[in-house]
């Protein structure tokens, strides 16, 4: 990432290449490789790379809109007009980082239902703070038991 930010795209690619090579579903790595090739340039291969990061995750948010971005630069409109609009759907899903075919959890849904807890009730009456008192006061004595 470090080579990417610096503009040292094709370093970066490189590594991102090599990353995938050990790991062809690392789902970050793939995103930034169709990210990076569309850095340089290279539309046809930032969307394929686009694609294979969408059948990974098909309801991730970042993925259609970067293919979104590929496809207008690369001049297809209406392409880039249906993952803008399927960009827009998975975050009205909220399906963000919900890794594809991972389905939510029913109790989790319940527990966002739920009514917040009860509020913290405070004594209202604090114990007595020497530190705030006002100078040329006389102490209150310590009380006897």
């Amino acid at each position: 990432m470090f080579d990417f930010t610096t503009g040292d795209y094709d370093s970066a690619i490189a590594k991102l290449e090599a990353i995938l090579a050990e790991d062809p579903e690392h789902f970050d790595a793939r995103l930034s490789l169709g990210m990076s090739w569309y850095r340089k340039g290279d539309f046809p291969r930032a969307i394929a790379e686009g694609h294979k990061a969408e059948k990974l995750r098909p309801n991730e948010q970042l993925v259609h809109t970067n293919l979104s971005l590929f496809y207008m630069k690369s001049g297809d409109k209406k392409t880039a007009e249906h993952h803008g609009l399927q960009a827009r759907i998975s975050s009205w899903r909220g399906n963000m980082t919900q890794p594809a075919g991972d389905t939510p959890d029913p109790e989790s849904e319940l527990k966002m239902a739920a009514p917040p807890a009860a509020p913290v009730k405070l004594p209202t009456k604090f114990p007595e703070q020497p530190w705030k008192k006002k100078p040329g006061s006389a102490p209150t004595p310590p009380p006897t038991h």
